[in-house]
Parts: C-alpha cells; structure tokens; sequence
C-alpha cells in the first residue's frame, strides 16, 4: 500500500466519522454538547497540522549543513569529467563567476 492510499484511508475514515457526527447519526452526549466545536474540528486540525509542517520546515532550514567534503567531491567530479568529454573532442565554454 503506497503512502498515498494510506494518507486516503485515514481520511476517508475521520470524514466518515465527522459525517456521521455532523448528521447526528451517532448519538453522542458528546456531540450534542460540543456541536459547534465537532462542526470546526476539521479547520482546527488543518490550521495544527499548518503549525506542525511549518515548524518542522524553519527547524529542519535553520539546523542545515553544509558539506564541505561533499562539494569539494562534486567539483573533482565534474573537473574529471570535463577532461573525458575533452579527451573525446568536447568543447566547453569557460563561464566567469
């Protein structure tokens, strides 16, 4: 099961489950005292979940790193490459930086 499909039966489950709280089919003391907050739960969920992602994206931007090591790997890399492509009659334009 991909991670889609999960994503999609849980929420096919929580909407069934709010629906039938919203039509009254579930006959909750619940419910019947908290209607107001049943009916918004959704939009409250949506803005927490809002919070939770954009938390998660400064912490994970603000405790990047950078890799030296791995950039420095790159650059032999492609200086490599550049002389293979040369030795088989490539040509490259240098680019000023």
């Amino acid at each position: 099961m991909t991670k889609l499909m999960e994503w999609l039966a849980v929420l096919t489950v929580l909407g069934s489950i709010w629906g039938s709280m919203i039509t009254k089919k579930v006959g909750a003391e619940f419910v019947d005292n908290n209607y107001t907050l049943v009916l918004y739960s959704p939009i409250i969920f949506v803005a927490i979940f809002g919070l939770y992602a954009a938390s998660v994206v400064i912490y994970r931007t603000l405790t990047f790193n950078n890799c030296e090591e791995a950039s420095i790997e790159l650059q032999e890399d492609i200086k490599a490459a550049k002389e293979d492509l040369t030795r088989l009659g490539f040509k490259f334009k240098e680019i000023s930086t």
